[in-house]
């Protein structure tokens, strides 16, 4: 297997509200004809939104209630002071911010919010990891 995430895909209870969130916080919307999907252009990986019925029925698992699931997904950027701004955005749209702006134990500044629907994002800068003009981390050895 080649190292790479192609799509990430969240389940939602309402796609239609998380499709207007998701727009909202800028992410550019793709393959607009798909039904009862949507698609999300991110720098190479595809955001999808998937109705949360279906995902687990897709994936055949029983669909629990949503909670913490032991993963969240992160955005980070490229100043300091975005990252409370990615927050501002998000809560405005109706997320619930769970860990306000504020420095870190590894030398960054995060904070996180929670979608409609219960997923975890993470809001980072890391001096550690640059962000190319692509808007792509680039690790270090």
């Amino acid at each position: 297997m080649e190292p790479r995430i192609s799509l990430i895909t969240l389940g939602v209870m309402n796609l239609a509200l998380a499709i207007r969130f998701y727009e909202g916080l800028g992410f550019p919307r793709k393959n607009t004809t798909a039904q009862g999907v949507a698609f999300f252009d991110l720098n190479g990986v595809v955001l999808s939104l998937f109705p949360r019925e279906d995902l687990a029925k897709d994936a055949q698992v029983h669909d629990s209630q949503p909670g913490f699931s032991g993963i969240s997904l992160a955005h980070n950027v490229r100043k300091k002071a975005e990252v409370a701004v990615v927050l501002a955005k998000a809560e405005s749209l109706g997320a619930k911010i769970l860990k306000p702006a504020q420095d870190t134990f590894w030398g960054g500044h995060a904070g996180y919010f929670q979608d409609l629907d219960g997923h975890l994002w993470e809001i980072a800068w890391n001096p550690f990891f640059p962000i190319d003009e692509d808007g792509r981390i680039a690790l270090r050895d």
